[in-house]
């Protein structure tokens, strides 16, 4: 009888784990998914000067979800990404927001931080109007 249920300990263990691990993946392909990390990307695969710091290839990595800067909600998203190239690694910050659910989301900042400490700007809304971006 008790190794029937070692067995069955060993078996819920092991589907357990299997679920977490789904789990972790299905909501890492979620935030890749999202437009504002997504947009993100494109910018700062796009900024030469980020480029030369980081080098290429450029390496994006999963988000650390319990990093307490990770924030999504329904108006509101920011996230910290860990990205890294062949002469320096750090994190790309990504704020945005919307004006109610299910409307578009307007990126409101997104800049580098290298492990060093010096930030590079990628962009900032321009004027009023946060849907016009501007490129740093």
């Amino acid at each position: 009888m008790s190794v029937l249920l070692g067995k069955q300990v060993f078996f819920t263990g092991v589907a357990a784990s299997g679920g977490c691990a789904l789990l972790h993946y299905l909501i890492q392909k979620a935030f890749s998914r999202a437009s504002y990390y997504q947009w993100a990307l494109e910018h700062l695969r796009s900024h030469p000067e980020a480029l030369e710091a980081l080098g290429t290839p450029l390496n994006v990595h999963y988000l650390r979800l319990t990093d307490k800067y990770n924030f999504v909600d329904i108006a509101d998203a920011k996230l910290k990404i860990p990205v890294s190239g062949p002469r320096s690694e750090g994190h790309l910050y990504v704020s945005s927001s919307r004006d109610a659910p299910f409307k578009r989301w307007n990126l409101q900042e997104v800049f580098l931080e290298l492990k060093d400490g010096q930030q590079i700007p990628l962009f900032k809304p321009s004027g009023e109007n946060s849907n016009e971006l501007k490129k740093e």
